[in-house]
């Protein structure tokens, strides 16, 4: 005594079968957290096996945290019994069968907000900004468009910006019918237009 009556369940999914464990009785402290920790553990790497075992065992889990186990916490040391009580053993989430499915699943889950992380930090490039003057490279197919400015005369296939449209209305003009224009949307606050002309 002191000792309390009490349910432990456990769960072991079987990929198409399952079995729905439990022991009852009435137990002292150390051995009610001795019964506790041996069946969630075992649950927590034998109840994944199955498409319905996979929603039972965390219910099954938390039963077992929330009913049992903190009846048995509230007892206090047990005395005057016929045989000594059982050894607890390490916590549930310490012992190596439960860290071989708890990891992975932990990584998954971490990894998760780590990747919306990553995303959010990285996101996409940032749009060039060219000034009338500067030399850039379309690294894409027109009409896509994914310029990179680049030192002029450095690479072929270069187009320097000739003039910036910014009223409506505005067209590209050409300094001469042989020289062929290409007009490059900014990505940029004011959406102005670009006229690019291909460097010889």
């Amino acid at each position: 005594m002191p000792a309390v009556h009490a349910t432990v369940r456990g769960h072991q999914g079987m990929v198409v079968l399952m079995r729905f464990l439990k022991r009852s009785g009435t137990f002292c402290r150390p051995c009610g957290t001795a019964l506790h920790r041996r069946m969630t553990a075992d649950t927590l790497w034998q109840g994944w096996w199955g498409p319905l075992s996979m929603v039972i065992t965390p219910f099954t889990v938390l039963a077992n945290v929330l009913g049992p186990r903190g009846t048995f916490r509230r007892l206090g040391p047990p005395a005057g019994g016929w045989r000594p009580p059982l050894d607890p053993g390490k916590r549930v989430l310490l012992r190596p069968a439960t860290l071989l499915v708890t990891l992975p699943v932990a990584l998954v889950v971490l990894a998760v907000p780590l990747l919306i992380l990553i995303g959010l930090l990285v996101g996409d490039a940032k749009p060039v900004h060219l000034s009338v003057g500067d030399c850039v490279r379309n690294n894409a197919e027109w009409p896509r468009q994914d310029l990179e400015a680049v030192v002029c005369g450095s690479s072929p296939d270069q187009y320097r910006v000739s003039q910036e449209l910014t009223g409506p209305g505005e067209n590209c003009a050409a300094d001469g019918p042989e020289i062929p224009y290409i007009a490059y949307a900014e990505y940029s606050a004011k959406g102005n237009t670009l006229c690019l002309v291909r460097v010889r």
